[in-house]
């Protein structure tokens, strides 16, 4: 209920008259381009996770074995889908895009909306303390506030850790394809210890240099990539699939949102996966909410909501279905019937890091072009890992410098570090599962103070617009 919640005041922030208020003084104006906004916004919001899931959950919601315990997806045996078909694919790809869609973009935008109305309209440290203004006044600088943040940089560190102990995995599999080394975990922390160096540098550049750039870079690769996807993968089929998909969303986001599984198998996939991904929306909020906040000074409520809700959902949904809908058609079409084209067993065997490439083989091959297209996928993971830690790094220091734009180095470099520990400790301590357990651990808590920042912009706002009343009679 929080995530709708959410998503019903970015529509009545959208629709009312608030929507022009503007993020700074009325003459302020944008820091930054919208397409470096935008680049900014997809690689600090989503980074190696949409990467790691991109083909494993869709084909996951395909399967109809049920091989870990529970159904495979309920949402799809609900609408009459149970076995692997068409409609399952296109049922498959809804709960995909319902997890990665407006839900929780919904999250990222009140909390950036929040920090940064607070820090640029009313002068507050960017910091999530300053979200309890209108309720305590200048106590925020006291325990409660240091209360706050504490939540806040504990939701930063295990969700940037569990984006980077996935990643990890990830682009060891795919080096052991490239180069011949072992995807163990001796290549697992290398990989942590390298990128964790290049996030630091990157971190103490600052927004304008490193993370814009390597942001930037992100996306034009990924451009890359997706096309080749699309181009070598089932070009009509997908196009038709992402409208089929689009409208299923359209008419089920809702009532998918509001949906509560009260059978045991049911209810055990809803914690396995739509739990999960809220647990992982909300740690990740502290962090993205407020590096969209730190860069987005200037522009209107109404274009703040609009840009930060639709454009990376819309990137997001022709990724998904772009990548999982390959995966979706190779296993449909496969020589030996539906479902034995070997993704689907990788799948079951949680080797989900080896599900992309096994997909990118059936577009590009083994040979020449297929070791390319797997280069770039490794450095796309290696991209975002640095865009994730070296923006998790910034927010972490921002909010313990009491909202400094530009927090001191050594800071940088100490919470860099203890990024890429807390992901090796994690991975060391089990894996997935312990990344997923200190993941929603950290969520928990910041669902309330998410809740009351929300309150609390919404308090100011018609404050605010009591004033400006008298004023303009």
């Amino acid at each position: 209920m929080t995530i709708v919640l959410l998503i019903l005041v970015c529509l009545y922030i959208v629709l009312s008259r608030h929507g022009s208020v503007r993020l700074g003084a009325d003459d302020s104006r944008p820091e930054f381009s919208n397409f470096s906004w935008f680049s900014m916004l997809f690689s600090a919001g989503i980074g190696i996770g949409i990467l790691f899931f991109g083909v494993a959950e869709p084909i996951f919601y395909l399967d109809d074995s049920g091989a870990l315990g529970y159904p495979n997806n309920p949402h799809a045996d609900m609408a009459g889908a149970a076995a692997i078909g068409h409609e399952r694919a296109v049922d498959a790809l809804r709960v995909a895009v319902f997890h990665w869609g407006l839900h929780g973009w919904a999250v990222y935008v009140i909390v950036g909306m929040g920090l940064a109305y607070f820090a640029y309209r009313r002068g507050l440290p960017l910091a999530l303390r300053s979200s309890l203004y209108p309720f305590i006044g200048d106590r925020i600088y006291g325990p409660i506030g240091h209360v706050v943040d504490i939540l806040g940089v504990l939701g930063c560190v295990f969700g940037v850790a569990t984006s980077l102990g996935l990643g990890v995995s990830q682009m060891a599999v795919g080096l052991e394809r490239l180069i011949g080394v072992s995807a163990g975990l001796d290549t697992q922390l290398t990989l942590i210890a390298l990128i964790s160096t290049v996030s630091i540098l990157s971190a103490v550049s600052g927004v304008r240099h490193g993370i814009k750039v390597i942001s930037e870079l992100n996306i034009w690769v990924s451009v890359l990539v997706v096309g080749t996807f699309l181009i070598g993968g089932p070009t009509l089929w997908l196009i038709a699939v992402f409208g089929e998909t689009m409208a299923d969303y359209a008419v089920n986001f809702v009532p998918m949102g509001l949906w509560f599984a009260d059978e045991p198998g049911p209810s055990q996939w809803q914690q396995a996966w739509t739990i999960f991904y809220w647990g992982w929306w909300l740690a990740w909020a502290p962090f993205v909410g407020l590096f969209i906040a730190r860069i987005s000074k200037g522009r209107t409520l109404r274009e703040f909501v609009l840009g930060v809700l639709l454009v990376p959902t819309l990137i997001i949904f022709v990724w998904l279905i772009t990548f999982g809908g390959t995966a979706l058609h190779q296993e449909l079409t496969a020589a030996g019937g539906p479902g034995t084209a070997g993704i689907i067993e990788l799948v079951n065997a949680w080797n989900l890091p080896a599900a992309l490439f096994a997909s990118a083989d059936g577009v590009a091959g083994t040979g020449a072009l297929g070791w390319t297209l797997s280069a770039l996928m490794v450095f796309l993971l290696m991209s975002w890992f640095v865009t994730s830690s070296d923006s998790g790094t910034l927010v972490l220091t921002t909010i313990l410098s009491l909202g400094n734009n530009e927090p001191p180095q050594r800071f940088r470099v100490f919470w860099g570090l203890v990024i890429g520990l807390v992901a090796a400790v994690l991975l060391l301590a089990g894996g997935l599962k312990a990344l997923q357990t200190a993941l929603l651990a950290a969520a928990l808590p910041l669902s309330v103070v998410i809740l009351t920042m929300t309150l609390g912009v919404l308090v100011s706002l018609f404050q605010e617009s009591r004033r400006a009343r008298p004023a303009k009679a």
